[in-house]
């Protein structure tokens, strides 16, 4: 695990990437921002967690990551270690994960529940939805209070690289941690973060559960309404019939190995 720190004092506002290795928007998102050095009117704490993964270029060692916080220092599962020593950096931290999917090319947030961390930070980023994963959470960082993960982009993309790196200027416009004289480049005067009320909230509420083997397919978009009756998936050409309205969330083909993704309902806005 590797550790920047900007600014002097204790930091109570930090940064992840590379909770998965085959992530790396977060990494080099990190990167630019030590390179850069702005000034800073709090401390903050920039942390690229898995690095062995990232190195080798694989999601994970020996366990996901992501799934086995809060961790334990004398696990086997090297996942394991690095989760109990990444918690302890992050107690007290107002922290955002930064992360990227097969699924969808925009950035969302994820939280645990919505909550007064969640209404603070999410209008200032460049999200329009908000995910409360809520019983899905075991093991995950975002258990951690006041903490918020964003899917950046696509995969291995550079707009995944580029969106992680805005929506953490803007976490950290939100948070107060850039001082009002930062620049991004020479002569140009940094803007307020924006703030938008238009944000619209999901609850995950079942996974969709998909073969481990066999030719995937998805027919349906992610956050766009599925009727009952509707053909949303199939595997080997079987399709799989929705029973019930819903909105797909991380729905792909290849996203996972043993879900499609998520069932979900909309559960209004952060307004």
């Amino acid at each position: 695990m590797r550790i920047h720190e900007l600014g002097d004092g204790t930091p109570e506002v930090a940064v992840v990437g590379a909770i998965h290795g085959d992530e790396p928007c977060g990494p080099v998102a990190i990167d630019r921002l030590v390179a850069e050095a702005p000034p800073v009117r709090r401390p903050v704490k920039l942390v690229v967690a898995n690095e062995e993964a990232l190195e080798a270029g694989v999601r994970y060692l020996d366990e996901d990551l992501n799934r086995a916080f809060p961790g334990d220092p004398d696990a086997d599962s090297h996942e394991r270690r690095l989760a109990a020593h990444l918690a302890r950096e992050l107690r007290g931290c107002t922290t955002l994960s930064l992360h990227s999917t097969r699924s969808f090319a925009e950035p969302f947030a994820l939280v645990d529940r919505v909550d007064a961390a969640t209404r603070a930070i999410c209008p200032h980023l460049n999200v329009s939805v908000v995910v409360e994963t809520d019983r899905f959470t075991g093991g995950r960082l975002i258990e951690h209070p006041h903490t918020v993960e964003v899917e950046c982009g696509l995969q291995g993309t550079d707009e995944a690289a580029e969106n992680a790196y805005d929506l953490v200027r803007a976490f950290l416009d939100a948070t107060d941690v850039l001082d009002a004289d930062d620049q991004r480049s020479p002569g140009a005067t940094r803007a307020a973060p924006a703030e938008t009320d238009d944000v619209t909230v999901y609850r995950l509420l079942d996974p969709i559960p998909k073969a481990p083997e066999g030719d995937h397919e998805v027919f349906a978009a992610n956050f766009e309404s599925v009727a009952e009756g509707d053909r949303f998936a199939a595997t080997d050409g079987d399709p799989l019939i929705a029973d019930r309205p819903f909105y797909p969330v991380l729905l792909s083909a290849d996203g996972y190995e043993d879900i499609f993704g998520y069932v979900a309902e909309r559960v209004g806005t952060l307004a």
